[in-house]
This record gives C-alpha cells, structure tokens and sequence, in this order.
C-alpha cells in the first residue's frame, strides 16, 4: 500500500490580518525534518523553473523533461506543473541529501514561502494586487510548536521571497486567461497551448523564438526591452507572458508593426 504524502494530508489554514503573528521554525533537531521533502505534490511556477534551471546549469527542456510532470489539475483547461518525485520508496524530492536541500537557496516557491500561503485576488484595484495570507498547518509538523514569531512581511523578508511574488503576480494574470477556455476548437491538445507554455515556462525557447524567427519584425519592442531579454531571464519570461496576453486575450503592451 502506497505510503500517504504528509502534504496531501488535511491541513488547517488561517487568516493573518494587519500585524498578526504566528509562530514557526524549522531545522534539523526536529523528528519531522525533511518528511515534507517526499512523496508530495510540489507545485511549480514559471519563476521556479527560472531559478532551479540556473541553480543546475541546465537548459529549461532539460529541467522540463527530467524533473517534472505535468497534469491537468485544479484547471481543466491548462496543465499544472509538478516537481517529479524520485523513484526510490519514499518518493523524496529529488533535491533532498542526507544534509537537507541541495538548492535551498533556488527551492520552489511552495516549500520557500511554508507555512506562509498569500493568495492574490484575480482583479486589479487601481493598478494595486490585492494579498491577503494565510498560515497553513500540517499536524506532522513540529515547527508550529516552536517559539520564533513572525509577521508575514518577516516570513518574507526572511525567506526572500518577494521576487517570487512579484513574478507570480505576473503568473496570476496569465493563469486568469487560461481558466476562461481561449483554446477554441483545438481543445487542450492542440498546438496554441503548447506554444503558450513554452512562453510560460521555457524560457530557453522562448528567447530562440524571439531572436531566431520573424518575431522582432513583427512586433513592436523598444531597443531597451529587447537587449534585456537577451541576457536575462527574468525579463525574457515577462516578455513571454506579455506575449502570451497579446496571443490570447488581445491585450497587454504588445503591438504589431506597422
């Protein structure tokens, strides 16, 4: 019998308001150190991908093809992308050693902001996102019983988490789209969406797209914005999703030429 996943099991949440505190902390001396590393459903964004690739020296389809899974999930119209467990019985994070996390400093979002979850709202008011938080508790975990306190804006300037929220907020955006079915008669198997997650998630291609086909003579994109995404990631992947927008939605800071 398949051994359960401590992160699949029931967990309780809580709303943080204003200045709330709660209590956490994690390391080594505890029993349950490492357990949340295995046999989990480990959720990844398209900045996780950005960040782990970089860590492994890899390319993003190396990442892509070895390390994840894919399937449709909480969104019937576009796949979730997974941390791909080991094969070894307890289905540890492949990332997991016998002294911890091999890239802590690059972990997924999902394991870098626990027991912090911040959920965004889907609309814009006056340009601002809307956060709220939330402390989620798993009863196999022991470091809710520790005494260190935080607030959230703590947690996060702690686990330098902001760059991780500003690109998500992005993600927001372009997961929104996706829920509203803009496939047509492809259907979720067709070559639109394919595309559209190599812009999401394959930077790599995605920067070979832009500078290796007609892209640029189609598209209106200041000098500035275009020598930034030959070197850096982070705004190639802006510029996927605003592409992705244009592509979908017919909206965003995208223009044809002429």
């Amino acid at each position: 019998m398949e051994k359960a996943s401590p992160l699949n099991e029931p967990l309780k949440r809580k709303q943080l308001f204003d200045n709330d505190t709660f209590t956490f902390q994690c390391h080594k001396e505890l029993s349950c150190f490492t357990q949340c590393c295995k046999n989990a459903d480990m959720y990844l964004y398209p900045y996780d991908i950005i960040r782990l690739k970089n860590r492994l020296g890899i390319s993003s389809d190396e990442l892509l093809k070895h390390k994840t899974i894919s399937a449709f999930r909480d969104n019937p119209y576009f796949p979730s992308l997974m941390l791909r467990m080991s094969e070894n019985e307890d289905k540890a994070c492949p990332f997991l050693s016998l002294s911890g996390c091999d890239v802590y400093e690059n972990r997924p979002f999902s394991c870098r902001a626990y027991p912090l979850e911040r959920a965004v709202a889907r609309n814009e008011y006056e340009n601002n996102k809307l956060a709220c938080y939330f402390i989620a508790t798993h009863s196999y975990c022991q470091g809710h019983g520790e005494s260190r306190e935080w607030t959230a804006k703590q947690w996060e300037d702690d686990q330098n988490i902001h760059m991780y929220n500003q690109m998500n907020d992005l993600w927001v955006e372009i997961d929104t789209i996706f829920r509203k079915n803009p496939w047509g008669q492809e259907g979720t198997e067709g070559k639109t969406l394919k595309m559209v997650f190599m812009a999401c998630f394959n930077v790599d291609k995605m920067r070979s797209f832009v500078f290796e086909s007609t892209f640029l003579s189609r598209f209106e994109l200041s000098p500035d914005r275009i020598e930034q995404c030959k070197d850096s990631d982070v705004e190639m992947m802006k510029l996927g999703f605003d592409w992705v927008k244009y592509f979908l939605a017919g909206n965003g800071p995208f223009a044809l030429k002429g």
